[in-house]
């Protein structure tokens, strides 16, 4: 789960793909999954924290992509 938290956090900063995959932190699907969905409804809280940027995925869970939507399920969010 925390890895999870800190893939979002580091999606939010709009890091590169090649710098996010070696930190070993969540998979380029998860990645790309998510970042559009974190720079669209996220972007106000991004530097607020991990929590944050999942409460504010959660709070806009009808809103965000199906795909952002499963990788919060599949980390049990």
């Amino acid at each position: 789960m925390r890895k999870l938290f800190v893939a979002l956090t580091l999606l939010s900063a709009t890091l590169s793909t090649a710098a996010f995959a070696q930190a070993g932190r969540g998979t380029d699907a998860e990645q790309k999954a998510c970042t559009r969905d974190v720079q669209k409804f996220c972007r106000p809280v991004i530097d607020q924290g991990d929590f944050t940027i999942l409460a504010c995925l959660k709070e806009n869970r009808a809103k965000i992509s199906q795909a952002c939507d499963q990788v919060l399920k599949n980390h049990n969010q």
